[in-house]
């Protein structure tokens, strides 16, 4: 059987460049990103299915469980509620994006870690976004301060996510002396 003849590609005579897609242009910890697709898709589905950051997580229609937790310009949403098209132009923080660049826990990590505030682990993504926001507004938050907190933890682990909050508030604090 005689060999096949090899195909060799031939360029065509004129490249003509295409222009940039249109797009949501949106920086997710600290990286660029343009979604290209559909402007209705939610924020909670761009990022696990799209990028692939399943850390935050789906707790209902409405993000009435606090799992779905994202900073959007340093301010805790629900990401279930947030359409791509008004993310333009915005900065968004997952859980993926507390660790600092060399690997070492955020204060807050480390506190839930410390104080065995993690249960299942569903809905922990969704208390370090929340309490870091809460941390931010209020640096030694109260009991009542922590109970405004939107997210639910069908483990019990409310007692334990308390203390560690407050630790992680009490670190925080020590940096910034």
């Amino acid at each position: 059987m005689p060999p096949k003849p090899i195909r060799t590609h031939k360029s065509p005579d004129r490249i003509t460049p295409q222009t940039i897609r249109p797009g949501i242009d949106i920086q997710v910890n600290g990286k660029h990103f343009r979604h290209t697709g559909d402007p209705s898709m939610l924020l909670l589905w761009y990022l696990r299915d799209i990028l692939k950051l399943n850390g935050t997580r789906y707790g209902g229609e409405q993000g009435e469980a606090g799992t779905d937790q994202v900073l959007v310009d340093g301010k805790a949403h629900a990401a279930i509620t947030l359409p791509m098209a008004k993310m333009a132009g915005r900065k968004i923080t997952t859980v993926e994006g507390l660790a600092h660049v060399d690997g070492s826990l955020h204060p807050l990590q480390q506190a839930f870690v410390d104080e065995d505030a993690i249960g299942c682990g569903y809905c922990t993504s969704g208390w370090l976004i929340a309490s870091l926001d809460l941390l931010q507004r209020h640096p030694e938050p109260s009991d009542a301060d922590i109970d405004t907190l939107p997210n639910l933890c069908r483990c019990g682990c409310h007692s334990r996510v308390r203390r560690a909050i407050k630790r992680a508030a009490s670190v925080m604090k020590e940096t910034q002396a």
